[in-house]
């Protein structure tokens, strides 16, 4: 039975849970979110749905993709009148399915930037919410906006067809301060460390370009608040897709599973109202930096510590990864003894019991979390996740064993895969400059890698950072990665 409005009447609540509400009828236009991917529809989109199951109320999510690539999730989406099956896999091997309807339309920008524009430009629309990536930000190493980019010099030059969100975002926000609407608030849901101050800057950065009287509007009236999100979200596979239709009957093309955790943490700062999200277990903070902090540096870079670890060792998935009593033991002493001590106290949160968590999640041999998706994008990545830990921790004079480990595994990942020695696709917008870098650290330059300033600025100039990376790199490419780990706790 392929899903639909229609067929959604015709399923039994017994097979799966379907919403109390009808979505057509009660949907009101109220946020547009960017980049709807996967984790958006685990997160975002399900505490949304929560919330319309449980409260009297009326917001509803219209998708926007603004990249060649989300042509697809459009036509999905709008073959199956926008819902889609959410699946919870538990530890234990059983999985509940759940069917999604809170999502209500959906607009592929690069086919009608204008329906893109008037839809943001409404009215209705409250809040724009994105997940775009890490680098869908547009900024440099030093946190400012690429300015040259072409696609901004685009946008600059033709203000009624963008191809970044920010070019799409000032030209709703024109022609909603002309015609004195008010403002949505704009809410970023990516993993960057205080990403509503982030999204501020790049905005009103490229406002600056084109537009300073509506850059001090901006800056004066449209909230940014900050967020931390969490729900482990794996890619969807043909074996989900299959799982989905013994279970339930449902044929669904774009099923999306994760973990049973989900965590939502987030400032209270909307410039035109918001939805009660506190009902159904949103935590509303006056001071967001210390929840992303641990995130970040706990979740974020314990993810990347196991897809470079990991997959060296042959591991395919995250919880096989973890499985590995060395893997295991050595990403712990990382979070104990390089991560936490550059956090701050976190409202709520027992650090230890939250690590502990963090392994047992990590663990869970039902998500099936591909360790080639935490390898993605780690030029993006890994300035945000881990190199801000070993700055803090080399300006503190503590060990940066775990960190240095890092990121030399990372250098033999991509050694490996330019000799064709690697048997994983590594998707990374930066890749034949890393891959080319890799190579000349092992014939020219034994620090051309880390020397890369695209990427670790001038993190080159500490002496004791050179010294641990190079010996662990040494060791790493003469013994092996099992060897280095066992020497790295044997030396703790």
């Amino acid at each position: 039975m392929k899903l639909n409005l229609k067929n959604l009447t015709l399923l039994s609540a017994r097979e799966l849970q379907k919403p109390l509400f009808v979505p057509d009828v009660i949907l009101k236009p109220s946020i547009v979110h960017i980049g709807i991917g996967g984790f958006h529809r685990t997160h975002q989109a399900f505490y949304l749905d929560e919330l319309l199951n449980k409260w009297l109320t009326d917001w509803g999510i219209v998708g926007m993709g603004i990249r060649p690539a989300d042509a697809q999730m459009a036509k999905t989406l709008k073959e199956q009148d926008y819902l889609y099956t959410l699946m919870v896999k538990y530890p234990d091997g059983t999985m509940q399915p759940r069917v999604i309807g809170s999502i209500m339309d959906y607009v592929f920008v690069p086919d009608n930037q204008a329906a893109a524009i008037d839809r943001l430009a409404n009215l209705s629309t409250r809040i724009v919410s994105l997940t775009i990536t890490e680098g869908g930000y547009n900024f440099d190493q030093n946190g400012d906006f690429i300015a040259d980019n072409p696609d901004v010099q685009w946008d600059i030059q033709h203000p009624n067809q963008p191809k970044t969100v920010f070019g799409l975002l000032t030209s709703a926000l024109r022609i909603r301060r002309e015609r004195d609407i008010p403002p949505f608030t704009i809410l970023s849901c990516d993993n960057i460390q205080h990403n509503g101050d982030i999204t501020r800057k790049m905005l009103l950065s490229f406002t600056r370009l084109t537009d300073a009287g509506l850059s001090s509007w901006i800056a004066e009236k449209v909230c940014f608040p900050n967020c931390m999100v969490d729900r482990i979200t794996p890619v969807t596979t043909s074996e989900d897709i299959a799982l989905l239709r013994r279970a339930t009957d449902i044929e669904d093309a774009w099923p999306v599973t994760c973990e049973p955790f989900i965590q939502w943490v987030l400032e209270d700062r909307f410039s035109a109202g918001r939805p009660a999200w506190e009902r159904v277990g949103v935590q509303f903070v006056s001071n967001i930096t210390p929840f992303e902090k641990m995130k970040i540096c706990l979740l974020n870079a314990g993810h990347s510590f196991l897809g470079f670890a990991g997959s060296l060792c042959g591991y395919q998935t995250v919880d096989e990864a973890v499985g590995d009593p060395l893997l295991c033991r050595s990403l712990r002493a990382f979070m104990d003894e390089e991560a936490t001590p550059i956090l701050d106290a976190v409202e709520g949160i027992d650090l230890s019991e939250y690590k502990d968590s963090l392994l047992r999640r990590f663990a869970n041999p039902c998500i099936r979390d591909q360790l080639t998706r935490i390898c993605s994008d780690s030029s993006a990545k890994l300035p945000k996740f881990l190199l801000p830990t070993i700055r803090e921790q080399l300006a503190q004079g503590r060990t940066i064993r775990y960190g240095a480990f890092m990121v030399a595994a990372w250098c033999r990942t991509l050694e490996l895969y330019a000799k064709g020695r690697y048997d994983y696709p590594i998707q990374d917008a930066l890749l034949d400059e890393l891959t080319q870098t890799a190579v000349r650290s092992v014939t020219d330059d034994a620090l051309a890698f880390i020397g890369l300033e695209s990427v670790f600025d001038d993190l080159s100039n500490s002496v004791h950072f050179v010294q641990t990376y190079a010996s662990i790199l040494n060791n790493i490419r003469t013994f092996g990665i099992k060897y280095t780990l066992n020497q790295l706790i044997e030396n703790s």
